[in-house]
């Protein structure tokens, strides 16, 4: 093992054991080359004042070169923030304001120890990394039973990790956190030391985020686990954080479980995609809680590590524009405005299932935020209807399983919802009906 990997894991077995044994294979092996060409050229950059013929891009007149073509469509920006290359965990100035963002937005963590967030590639990019870094072969990764499919693809087929799924909702229509501490349980039971619970909310695909109350249940069922001797990764997947339309926990599951115990390494995933409305700029945030620094610094290495082996760096121009977006006294004021118009669409969606004039083809499973909500269709097929829309109705909508549609509300102006609806209900009862 290279001497910079042993360097960060002797760093994390004294500062923080339980983390060093939740790491994979790669996680113990990775490291930031300290002595490599990005070092080296950071170093010149610093003391090259005559010539620096080090770094990788070309330059013309003291500045990047460029072409003119393009930077025609971006004149607001200079080309020193839009053409080299970004560092390796992102623009210090967007990492900063990013921690700033969750701090006001989760006062919270203003008593907690956490890192300063490092940009990835979207928040897809941040769930592989923390796959890269914690599973493998037969490590369990628990999710509710209503999960992102993407999930399945990068810690089970490219991590070879066990996906362990619970019921998503219990007898009260809430989050099932005792299924969660049941099923992490019966880990522990078998003999696991490990295991990674991604916690992703609002939902994806039901548009359910817990309570207050159900919060602290999620919490204490993974402490109780955790102090039986479970070391968990606690993953906080905020994809479509800040959508909160009803009552829920209005800051990130993140604060929670930040230091809550040693067993439990929390780790937050978010991004500009659904914050900003920014979906194509593809940058997103990895962050840490420890209670050392020294821990959280040398899993920022890790992650650099992860980063430089396969990406080298994110995009230079989106962290510019994200960062900003972030700036601008505007900001708020924009977000607030889009967040009511989805809040709108929510709202009428569930005045509309509420009516009782739909009940003889579905019920819907308890949402209150984000982008989607879930039907549950009686007697009928979900794909069976998903097709009869889409070939007979020009409708789209998603088929999970075999009673299940995903409906994404964020995409339909509140005037067309109710057609929508009344449309789904035509399919189904065709359906039902055998047309």
């Amino acid at each position: 093992m290279h001497p910079l990997a042993l360097q960060l894991n002797a760093t994390l077995e004294q500062e923080g054991r339980p983390v060093l044994d939740m790491l994979s294979a790669l996680g113990r092996a990775i490291y930031f080359p300290k002595e490599g060409i990005l070092s080296q050229s950071a170093e010149a950059g610093q003391k090259a004042k005559r010539f620096n013929a080090s770094i990788g891009i070309a330059t013309e007149k003291g500045a990047p070169m460029h072409l003119s073509l393009i930077q025609e469509t971006l004149s607001s920006y200079a080309p020193k923030d839009l053409y080299p290359y970004a560092p390796p965990a992102g623009k210090p100035e967007l990492r900063a304001a990013w921690r700033e963002k969750m701090l006001k937005d989760n006062p919270s963590l203003n008593s907690k120890s956490f890192g300063t967030p490092i940009v990835t590639n979207a928040l897809t990019h941040g769930i592989s990394i923390i796959s890269d870094l914690f599973a493998e072969a037969g490590t369990p990764v628990l999710t509710p039973d209503k999960f992102w499919e993407n999930y399945e693809l990068t810690y089970g087929v490219c991590r070879g990790a066990e996906m362990v799924h619970f019921p998503l909702y219990d007898e009260r229509r809430k989050f099932n956190s005792e299924g969660l501490k049941t099923a992490l349980l019966a880990q522990l039971a078998a003999g696991k030391r490990q295991a990674i619970v991604l916690l992703n909310f609002p939902n994806n695909p039901t548009g359910y985020t817990p309570s207050e109350a159900e919060g602290n249940e999620i919490v204490a069922a993974l402490k109780t686990v955790a102090d039986a001797g479970l070391n968990i990764v606690a993953v906080a997947d905020d994809a479509y954080f800040g959508l909160f339309f009803e009552d829920s926990l209005r800051e990130s599951i993140f604060g929670k479980l930040a230091n809550v115990s040693p067993n439990i390494l929390a780790v937050k995933v978010d991004g500009a995609t659904k914050e900003e409305y920014a979906w194509g700029f593809r940058i997103g945030f990895i962050t840490f809680a420890h209670q050392s620094a020294k821990v959280l610094a040398a899993l920022e290495q890790k992650v650099m590590g992860i980063i430089r082996a396969t990406i080298s760096n994110c995009s230079h121009p989106s962290q510019t524009f994200v960062l900003r977006a972030l700036q601008d006294s505007r900001f708020d004021a924009q977000c607030a405005e889009k967040y009511e118009i989805m809040k709108a669409r929510a709202t009428r969606v569930k005045a509309l299932l509420d009516s009782g004039k739909y009940d003889s083809a579905w019920d819907y499973y308890p949402f209150n935020s984000g982008y989607f909500m879930c039907l549950k269709l009686k007697n009928a097929c979900a794909e069976a209807v998903r097709q009869r829309l889409l070939n007979e109705y020009q409708i789209g909508v998603i088929a999970l399983g075999e009673s299940d549609l995903r409906v994404a509300f964020s995409c339909l102006e509140v005037e067309h919802l109710e057609e929508l609806y009344d449309t789904l209900y035509k399919a189904v009862t065709e359906v039902q009906a055998g047309a």
